[in-house]
């Protein structure tokens, strides 16, 4: 039997393999399966793009695992993945990475409930941009939700000096080389168009419709912590990643700087005879400061040394283009 041309075999491979990888993270949403596949189809059928469709189960307690068993049986193009336990987005995106073929990757969380049919505006828009943020519009999740989201983009719009109205949206189109070389990690996913454009990539935003339905509310104190935190670490990495005493020796600094001038008060004060300092809560102030901002500036000596030693390996720029 003759075996094909090798043009051939490479031909046929560029056409299997898609363009674009949608990648849907699913918790707990047996009741929005069926109609989100079915607008994911529809989407499929209108676009010229090639896609295929990665469903990630992210630990769901429901039967959302038999119901997307059930989609991909009757699906072509269509592959799942399920995660022992609730790993996070981060995780269900990195796990789904592995297997995805498509260069350009849309990332949708079924948590925002957005008409999956819009996600094609998203890949249109990837012809000249890097990442495309999908801006939920008109939103339709509770009062609440939007206040935190308002304020939440408010300041990582200023720290990062980004003009988006909804960083955190949780649906994204990339370019796969920007998921390659940008690191994401925990919950960092919905804080990937600040860490792109801190390397130099273009971001921009595209309106997509909320759909009406059940949603989280953020009622909880800790949901608000963890999204400082996050937002911190972030600004840590994208701005801090190689000089960590500029980080934390400024504050250590000043701090430092105030307690032993309030404890030299204290001593000339004492050894002038003007009065007795034992006790005063001005002596502890200042030597709490004195001491706070000593480690302060220890641990990013400490992490200057730890930087120096692996410099080489950790890379802050990125290059577009060579020309020779």
């Amino acid at each position: 039997m003759a075996l094909p041309h090798t043009n051939e075999i490479d031909i046929h491979m560029a056409k299997a393999k898609p363009l674009v990888s949608v990648i849907v993270a699913i918790k707990n949403q047996k009741e929005y399966l069926e109609q989100l596949n079915s607008d994911l189809r529809r989407m499929q059928e209108d676009s010229e793009s090639s896609f295929e469709i990665i469903y990630v189960d992210d630990g769901s307690t429901d039967s959302s695992w038999r119901m997307l068993k059930e989609i991909g049986e009757k699906s072509p193009n269509t592959h799942l993945i399920k995660l022992r336990t609730a790993f996070g987005e981060s995780s269900a995106l990195e796990a789904a990475m592995e297997s995805a073929l498509g260069d350009w990757i849309v990332f949708y969380t079924s948590r925002v409930r957005v008409n999956a049919r819009d996600l094609s505006r998203l890949v249109d828009r990837l012809a000249h941009a890097d990442v495309v943020v999908g801006a939920r519009f008109p939103r339709r999740d509770s009062g609440l939700n939007q206040f935190v989201s308002k304020i939440f983009n408010r300041i990582t719009n200023k720290i990062a000096k980004l003009d988006l109205r909804d960083i955190n949206s949780g649906v994204f189109a990339v370019r796969r080389d920007v998921l390659e070389r940008v690191p994401f990690y925990g919950a960092l996913n919905s804080f990937l168009p600040l860490l792109a454009s801190r390397q130099g990539y273009k971001v921009v935003e595209e309106p997509v419709e909320q759909l009406p339905g059940k949603f989280d509310q953020s009622l909880k104190a800790k949901d608000y912590v963890r999204r400082f935190l996050d937002l911190i670490s972030v600004v840590f990495l994208s701005r801090y990643s190689k000089k960590p005493l500029h980080f934390l020796g400024f504050g250590g600094a000043i701090m430092a700087v105030v307690g032993a001038a309030i404890d030299l008060y204290l001593f000339i004060y004492r050894i002038l005879g003007f009065g007795g300092i034992a006790g005063r809560p001005i002596l502890l102030l200042g030597t709490v400061c004195l001491v706070i901002g000593l480690q302060m500036i220890a641990i990013g000596l400490l992490g200057e040394m730890i930087i120096f030693t692996h410099a080489r390996q950790i890379r802050e720029y990125n290059i577009e283009e060579i020309v020779e």
